[in-house]
């Protein structure tokens, strides 16, 4: 028996192994197995080159527990190796500077793995001991038998062993004992081994008899599904695809179709990609594209390493060039990467242009659940906005679509406004919004519907984009103005008489909670409602931004500004205001007077102290300026009480504001139900 140290210049390597590369420790289990199926890959090869003559016979890799022992077991019949062959590849670790390794790669256990080729060192994560009894395919070879208890000593003698290929045995550790049950292996088997190139067994199959499951004589493979992706497109059919996709997510709904990579230069990927049925939820689609190194599982945490529009899809990509014992953070920086990350967008592009050229209408019927991956490619990344611009779609509320020029084309004449900007209406809630939808089809005008997760954004941006272009709600302002063709007609009123209306509605508003209203008045035409309830475009638009870009949280907390717009063409305004002058003129002629007394000082006080430095100005005078300023308040609150008594019987001016606040969706609760039976009292 031969005795020795492994070639290591670290004190132990162990501890730090198993420190460092605690939190990913089910790897161990993929990297077994990746080197039994190398094995065996190379037996084949070696078998093809005719330098292995003999007979290959069955080469499934089996994995296999011991409970009572406390082991388990990964064989192959591989190349096996010579002694000569283990003390170079596992007795030698090139590895030293302990402690900046240490600190560089902590907490970073893939990194560590693939920069020192410690594939099979990973198994002291979950061992404290580990053997190898392996017996080379050269001829005459003999067997032996490695052992290590996780110091950096080991013990190498020959023993007996029937056939070629290796034998690792893992004596699991009393903190990792999950790894001696079969349903942990069973699903980590699922999750990294499913489409190796070898089949992998673990235990027999089971079958129902009498009444109970009971073990077969037949192997359980556990990768029985042969990678689609690996076989040539033009032998494959669309159930094919269909059944592959339904295997790798048996939860979701069809596919709406997919994207066969083959590519070998200037670097080699496969894979296949589909886009899945995705409306109005993005982080429920995330993190379901698998990726493979020679069919291997490697990760689906795939940010940073292709586009993050594209982490909305589905389904594999497999590249051996893609090193399998690495960071995400390499991952992430690698030049490989990066070329796979542009080619696997461009033919994304591709495929959707292809689609919308061939067959638009269905295409078009498939827009609703494409335009949230659009969307969020033409946001995050330029260079695809600059591909999908031609197959990107408006849709209007009546369900037409168009491409960007079609529509620009549709609506130019009709809705540029008397500035020459164009101006492009759209609509969030179709129902909601129904009655200023309408008010714009009247005119002659269309409606984009964007009820999408990512319209709002998307409007932004095409904003920047489009020339001379905004993008307006319908219900942020009247239609007229909302594309003003000239200037807007001037209101006759006095501002007194603005005064009693804007008081008279205003004081009569009930409390909504984070809504705040201003109310103005308006000459609409005597043809349009007499109370419509508007929201400021800009506003709106920055809350709503707030929900997807960091810093603009203030927003967020901010009220919900509106515009309760009074139009003072309708007969029932004219009607109110003229009655609301004359029940309210006795009681506010003396309180305007004062209040004009008091505004006509305060203005001789303001003109007074303005031609005076800040340091002039007495006490006295700051007092009488301040004096000024408290009676004018009083006369106003005295105003207002003036109005509102008179305002808060009138059941005329509370069924307008009623109407104006349930087309808005904003009369609730009590306020509902005093509407309702109001309602009903002036049916009588």
């Amino acid at each position: 028996m031969q005795k020795g140290n492994i070639g290591v210049t670290t004190e132990n390597i162990f501890p730090v192994i198993k420190k460092f590369l605690y939190s990913d420790h089910e790897i161990f289990l993929r990297e077994m197995i990746s080197n039994a199926v190398d094995a065996t890959q190379k037996l084949k090869t070696l078998a093809i080159t005719g330098d292995f003559k003999g007979e290959q016979g069955d080469l499934t890799v089996h994995v296999s527990l011991d409970e009572k022992a406390g082991t388990l077991t990964i064989s192959d019949r591989g190349i096996g190796m010579t002694a000569e062959e283990i003390d170079k590849y596992i007795n030698q670790i090139a590895f030293s500077g302990v402690t900046d390794f240490m600190e560089k790669y902590k907490d970073k256990a893939e990194a560590i793995i693939g920069h020192f080729g410690l594939g099979f060192y990973s198994a002291f994560m979950v061992a404290k001991k580990v053997d190898i009894i392996t017996k080379s395919y050269k001829e005459g070879a003999q067997a032996v038998k490695w052992s290590c208890d996780g110091s950096p000593e080991f013990t190498l003698e020959e023993v007996e062993k029937a056939d070629r290929g290796s034998d690792i045995v893992l004596h699991i550790d009393d903190d990792c004992k999950e790894f001696l049950d079969k349903s942990k292996i069973q699903g980590l088997l699922n999750k990294y081994c499913k489409f190796m190139a070898v089949p992998v067994a673990f235990g027999k199959k089971t079958e129902w008899k009498d009444g109970k499951n009971v073990e077969t004589d037949e192997d359980n493979i556990i990768n029985s599904v042969e990678p689609l992706w690996a076989k040539a497109p033009s032998s494959l059919k669309d159930e094919d695809y269909k059944s592959f996709y339904r295997t790798l997510f048996p939860m979701n709904d069809e596919p709406l179709f997919w994207i066969h990579l083959n590519v070998d230069y200037p670097f080699n990927l496969t894979g296949i990609l589909y886009f899945p049925r995705v409306k109005n939820n993005i982080e429920l689609q995330r993190n379901k594209i698998q990726l493979y190194c020679n069919q291997v599982f490697v990760t689906d945490q795939v940010e940073g390493i292709v586009p993050e529009f594209l982490t909305l899809l589905h389904g594999v990509i497999d590249s051996p060039d893609i090193p399998l014992n690495v960071s995400r953070s390499y991952l992430q920086s690698d030049a490989n990467v990066k070329k796979i990350s542009s080619y696997i967008t461009k033919k994304v592009a591709d495929r959707l242009q292809s689609i919308f050229k061939e067959n638009r209408k269905d295409y078009e019927e498939k827009w609703d659940n494409l335009k949230l991956f659009v969307n969020y490619g033409m946001l995050s990344e330029n260079d695809f906005y600059d591909r999908a611009k031609d197959f990107s779609l408006f849709k209007d509320v009546d369900g037409k679509h168009f491409t960007f020029e079609e529509y620009k084309t549709l609506i130019k004449d009709n809705q540029t406004d008397k500035d020459g900007s164009l101006i492009y209406l759209y609509a969030t809630e179709k129902e909601e919004q129904f009655t200023y939808i309408e008010s714009a089809k009247a005119k002659g005008y269309s409606v984009i519907l964007a009820d999408g997760q990512l319209d709002l954004p998307a409007i932004s941006m095409l904003e920047q984009k489009f020339e001379k272009s905004r993008f307006v709600r319908v219900d942020s302002d009247v239609i007229d103005r909302i594309i003003a063709k000239e200037d807007a007609p001037k209101t006759e009123l006095g501002t007194d008489q603005k005064d009693i209306l804007t008081e008279t509605f205003h004081s009569q508003m009930p409390k909504i909670e984070k809504a705040e209203f201003m109310v103005d008045v308006q000459p609409l035409g005597e043809m349009n409602q007499p109370v419509v309830i508007t929201q400021n475009e800009y506003m709106r638009r920055m809350k709503e931004m707030s929900k997807f870009q960091q810093g603009m949280g203030f927003y967020a907390q901010m009220p919900d500004s509106f515009s309760l717009v009074l139009n003072s063409d309708h007969p029932l305004i004219k009607h109110i205001l003229e009655d609301g002058t004359a029940k309210t003129e006795e009681a506010l002629k003396p309180i305007l007077s004062e209040l004009k007394g008091q505004q006509a000082r305060l203005a001789a006080l303001q003109q007074s102290q303005s031609k005076k430095k800040a340091e002039e100005i007495t006490q006295e005078e700051k007092d009488d300026l301040r004096q000024a300023e408290e009676a004018i308040g009083k006369q106003r609150e005295s105003k207002n009480e003036v109005i509102a008594n008179y305002a808060k019987d009138n059941s005329t001016i509370h069924q307008l504001i009623d109407l104006a606040l349930l087309q808005n969706g904003m009369l609730k609760g009590a306020s509902l139900d005093q509407f309702i039976k109001r309602s009903v009292s002036l049916i009588k």
